[in-house]
């Protein structure tokens, strides 16, 4: 398949926390083109911005879910506030019963972490603030979510992430805070693993490639009609693929009966599109982190032929 089948998730409520934009967003989407509610969460709303200030709200997110075919809920929401995300489950509860697919995607730390800034040196209020929106935040979803998603056997976590367990074990990522934060949810997602598998449920962690999010294209001066034109500046953007590859691979994995061959695993959309047989919404597959490995990482030329 190509895209996700229409109407495979009917029935189906999934919660994505952090939504409002990036990976967020499209996994929100093609869940929705999959037929499914749900809910999306964020900071960002049409009253009020977040502090990254910018346009992207979780309305504007659940509009989207709802073209594309699904039932689309924005409930604003700082997971950092127990009580918001308690009350948040309280009404999944309460107007649908259950919960099939929680979508851990909070992140949030963009403008605060510093490139190769060795801790010392590393602003010390913006890594521990980091380290919240990453790590704390998805705990505290967890534990209030996952009560309403053991309801009903067959439920599925993803925890959303940077890099496979088995790259970023080789490879440092970025920085202290932020090598720590992506690790951290890989291993959530194997603790995960343990404790819904006996219970019937499935954990696993994701990561996308090089996401052409709205801050990367802005970041990069372009759209994403005209994305290869950041190519000319950074060659190897060319492996890069859409937020909704990585929602393509979570609406597989959610229409998936035997998804528990899965549990405690770490995926990549990459890795994903070959077993499910989903593409991007170009029609390519890109394989980034394979990519990563056999030519970035290497030195080699930028060429994605092979790759995507």
């Amino acid at each position: 398949m190509s895209q996700p089948q229409r109407n495979t998730l009917e029935g189906k409520v999934a919660l994505v926390a952090g939504a409002t934009r990036g990976a967020g967003r499209g996994i929100a989407v093609e869940l929705g083109a999959a037929g499914a509610t749900v809910y999306v969460t964020g900071r960002s709303t049409r009253a009020k911005r977040s502090e990254y200030d910018r346009p992207e709200t979780v309305e504007d997110t659940a509009d989207l879910v709802t073209a594309a075919g699904g039932r689309g809920v924005a409930v604003p929401t700082d997971h950092l506030v127990p009580s918001e995300v308690e009350a948040l489950v309280a009404r999944i509860a309460r107007e649908q019963g259950r919960l099939d697919v929680l979508v851990n995607d909070i992140w949030g730390g963009e403008t605060l972490f510093e490139w190769d800034s060795p801790v010392w040196e590393h602003d010390l209020d913006k890594g521990l603030r980091l380290l919240r929106l990453a790590v704390e935040t998805h705990a505290i979803t967890s534990h209030h979510a996952l009560p309403l998603l053991l309801r009903n056997p067959g439920g599925l976590v993803v925890e959303m992430t940077d890099g496979t367990a088995e790259y970023n074990r080789d490879t440092y990522r970025v920085s202290f805070f932020y090598d720590l934060a992506k690790s951290s949810v890989l291993r959530m997602a194997f603790a995960l693993g343990h404790e819904l598998g006996p219970r019937g449920a499935t954990a696993v962690a994701l990561t996308p490639g090089w996401l052409r999010s709205e801050m990367m294209l802005d970041n990069f001066g372009v759209t994403e009609e005209n994305w290869r034109d950041a190519l000319e500046r950074v060659p190897h953007f060319g492996i890069s693929e859409t937020p909704f590859y990585v929602g393509r691979a979570v609406a597989a994995l959610a229409a998936d009966p035997d998804v528990a061959r899965w549990n405690g695993d770490s995926l990549s959309s990459g890795r994903l599109a070959q077993v499910y047989g989903f593409t991007d919404r170009d029609g390519s597959r890109p394989d980034a982190w394979r990519y990563m490995v056999e030519v970035q990482d290497v030195g080699g030329a930028a060429d994605a032929t092979g790759y995507r």
